[in-house]
């Protein structure tokens, strides 16, 4: 598959811009329609949105470039490159949680209100994201064979995209991307059906799963950012999963839940 989905003249526009593209549309969307209905202020949300979407992909470049340092000072024109690649989603999302914050608190706008909102936005455009991945051959797996692959019953042109530099590679994007969605999909329910979720908890079931899910998706891949032996992404996992699981202890401690309306939630 080509990573190149349009050239008009000497312009490409590739198949992994588009995919961030979408993923991040469908995100504004979802979340502008949840922020409507928990009644918060839509100039409140839509200039958390604009910024916080700049400070998120400049967080997700500036974290990759820091971990691949030695890379990008040999080769400095490449730091803007980022159609082909090199958006780390940890980066993104401490980048925009540290704006959030002060942003909300300026605002007067409960932070982890605001969290719950836009965490279900998130891991959906993150399932899709990775389909960016996919098309620039990379956040992919250790070297399988043609067989395994076709085992998992995956189509032929996932199989076909996995063959890299001489070897089949194990679809790491894809076991992200489905655990994303799956996650996603848990989020939904429990928003719209469990009646007495309170705030912060969708925030933590979102930091707990997706946790679980990047540190498992590691163990597999073999192109992580590295912290000298340690993978990066594993030991942000756990701070993710410890976040969470104290955010979650708390909050079952509370009485307000999440769709009750009040000057304090919103």
């Amino acid at each position: 598959m080509s990573r190149v989905a349009i050239s008009i003249g000497k312009i490409n526009i590739y198949w992994y811009s588009i995919f961030v593209l979408i993923g991040m549309l469908l995100g504004v969307f979802l979340v502008l329609k949840e922020s409507k209905k928990q009644k918060i202020d839509e100039d409140f949300i839509i200039n958390f949105m604009f910024y916080g979407l700049i400070i998120g992909v400049l967080g997700a470049r500036i974290y990759y470039i820091l971990f691949n340092l030695d890379y990008y000072l040999s080769n400095p024109s490449d730091i803007f490159a980022i159609w082909n690649g090199g958006l780390a989603i940890h980066g993104g999302i401490i980048a925009a949680s540290l704006f959030g914050y002060f942003y909300s608190k300026k605002h007067k706008v409960q932070f982890l209100k605001l969290t719950d909102i836009c965490l279900v936005a998130l891991i959906i455009a993150q399932a899709i994201g990775r389909w960016g991945n996919f098309t620039n051959q990379e956040a992919y797996g250790r070297i399988t064979t043609l067989e395994s692959l076709q085992s998992l019953h995956i189509p032929k042109f996932i199989i076909d995209g996995m063959y890299i530099s001489g070897h089949y590679r194990q679809p790491t994007f894809l076991y992200e991307s489905v655990l994303c969605l799956l996650g996603f999909i848990i989020l939904i329910l429990v928003r719209k059906f469990y009646k007495k979720i309170k705030t912060g908890q969708l925030t933590a079931i979102y930091l707990i799963w997706y946790g679980i899910t990047r540190f498992i998706i590691e163990q597999f891949r073999s192109d992580s950012l590295m912290l000298g032996n340690i993978k990066v992404a594993q030991l942000v996992s756990v701070v993710f999963v410890t976040l969470g699981t104290i955010i979650l202890i708390n909050t079952i401690k509370k009485k307000k839940v999440y769709n009750k309306k009040s000057k304090e939630e919103v």
